[in-house]
């Protein structure tokens, strides 16, 4: 079984200001570079069989974490200890000669591995079948498209199970169908008991494959926890830096990667360049109340000596967010006018939200999400999209809004996140994101045994006819 343990990790490459920087190093001229770190500090452990998706802003350093955990690149600082077999899907194809055949450079793919010839042969026969590639395996790579390319490296990586399985965005090419093909062993290798690492900007993938999300912001670990909580966070995190007054803007369960951002500046003077102004939100107090009255979703944490009905300030659900002016203060779910925590498939609801601003806002929208009990969203939308126009508030204006659907969802457990925002535009985003409520409120949808035997995530309601043709032909 593969275990992965970090300890300490930090990455800095030399960057040279001046041209002749490196020269003058070479000749003994003293020091001519600083460093730019990449990775800062990082520590955790990956037990065996765990499925972990890491996720994080382009350039937050997730594959330079990936290549020091598969040894391509040395750390800084740290160090790591992998145990057991390790498949890396960093770059799919990296490797291959364009001259050779498909099964020559796959036999050359398995060499570098570390299997023999015999070890090759046995698997070349379900490496052909997977790639589904047919007479081109004993074709020149040159002639592959790029998806047949795709097809052969994928199938030559995982020919065998390995104790840890390394994924680095290498499933975002190829065809739809082979994707599917490409999840569906992932998923058989975790059921044996490999250990997944997952680096993906598909937030639904890292939902579907990963048991555990890790964020990393900057360098660091900013959550370490639940997919969805570092799916919220990170999403809260891109609605920040889209802000235009970021500082404003404070998140729940973003500790770490506030700490980040406010890191020491003697220390990013001697090792990095500084960090601009504007990536760095200033120190100031906590905003006003991120308020929802009533239930609290059963996962929410309530400090002690807090009543658990009483309006929250920033703490609860990691990723909620709020600013200054705008404040959620209820969200129930209704059939009719009776609250309801469990109602029955295909039933009539309610999502009533009610809203208090304490400033004023040209243009503001409210809207509600349906999760499901893994955080993935099942159904959003806000009155900007459903063509509503809210109006123009005032201070100490209120406004509740109304969501009545029919809730054709699978029995499960899901739970209600509400939201507002300022100034919708014409694609259904918006300029400014005021407040977010993640977990406002949970209930449980059970079967309707009235209804049509379906499964599935939604109930599309077909409407089913047969039409026949006699052969003329009947049974006596």
């Amino acid at each position: 079984m593969g275990h992965i343990r970090v300890r300490n990790i930090g990455k800095a490459y030399k960057r040279y200001p001046h041209k002749w920087g490196r020269l003058a190093e070479w000749a003994g001229g003293g020091n001519h570079h600083e460093l730019k770190w990449i990775l800062r500090d990082l520590t955790f452990d990956v037990a065996p069989g765990e499925s972990v998706g890491i996720i994080g802003f382009n350039g937050a350093g997730k594959s330079t974490l990936l290549k020091v955990i598969c040894g391509t690149t040395r750390p800084t600082t740290g160090h790591v200890e992998v145990g057991g077999r390790v498949a890396a899907l960093l770059e799919l194809g990296i490797g291959f000669h364009p001259d050779f055949t498909g099964r020559q450079n796959a036999y050359m793919a398995g060499h570098l591995r570390g299997a023999r010839t015999e070890e090759v042969d046995a698997q070349m026969r379900a490496i052909e079948e997977f790639a589904g590639i047919g007479d081109y395996i004993d074709q020149p790579l040159r002639v592959y498209s790029s998806g047949m390319a795709v097809r052969l490296a994928f199938s030559v990586a995982t020919a065998a199970r390995p104790d840890i399985l390394i994924v680095d965005e290498a499933l975002a090419v190829g065809d739809v169908l082979f994707q599917q093909k490409c999840f569906d062993r992932i998923r058989a290798f975790c059921d044996a008991g490999t250990t997944l690492l997952f680096v993906s900007h598909s937030m639904a993938t890292v939902y579907s494959l990963c048991d555990r999300g890790l964020l990393i912001h900057d360098g660091r670990i900013a959550i370490d926890g639940k997919p969805r909580e570092a799916i919220d966070v990170y999403n809260a995190l891109a609605v920040r830096a889209r802000d235009p007054e970021p500082a404003s803007l404070r998140i729940a369960g973003a500790e770490n990667a506030y700490r980040s951002q406010n890191a020491d500046r003697s220390k990013l003077a001697s090792s990095s360049s500084p960090t601009s102004a504007s990536d760095v939100p200033e120190e100031r107090a906590s905003p006003p109340a991120m308020a929802i009255s009533g239930t609290r979703a059963t996962d929410s944490a309530t400090p002690d000596g807090v009543d658990a009905l009483s309006p929250p300030v920033l703490y609860g659900q990691a990723g909620a967010y709020s600013k200054p002016g705008a404040a959620i203060t209820s969200v129930r779910l209704l059939d009719g006018d009776r609250p309801v925590d469990a109602l029955v498939s295909e039933s009539t609801v309610a999502v009533v939200v009610n809203a208090r601003f304490d400033a004023a806002f040209r243009d503001p929208h409210i809207g509600f999400q349906v999760r499901d009990a893994r955080g993935e969203p099942v159904f959003m939308t806000h009155t900007h999209g459903m063509g509503i126009d809210v109006g123009r508030v005032l201070p100490n204006d209120e406004v509740e809004v109304r969501f009545e659907f029919r809730a054709s969802i699978a029995p499960g457990d899901y739970s209600i996140t509400a939201g507002i925002a300022n100034d919708g535009m014409l694609d259904g985003q918006f300029r400014e994101s005021l407040t977010r409520v993640q977990g406002a409120r949970t209930f449980t949808v059970l079967r309707n045994f009235a209804g049509i035997h379906w499964a599935g995530i939604c109930n599309l309601a077909p409407v089913c006819s047969v039409q026949r043709k006699s052969s003329g032909v009947h049974a006596a």
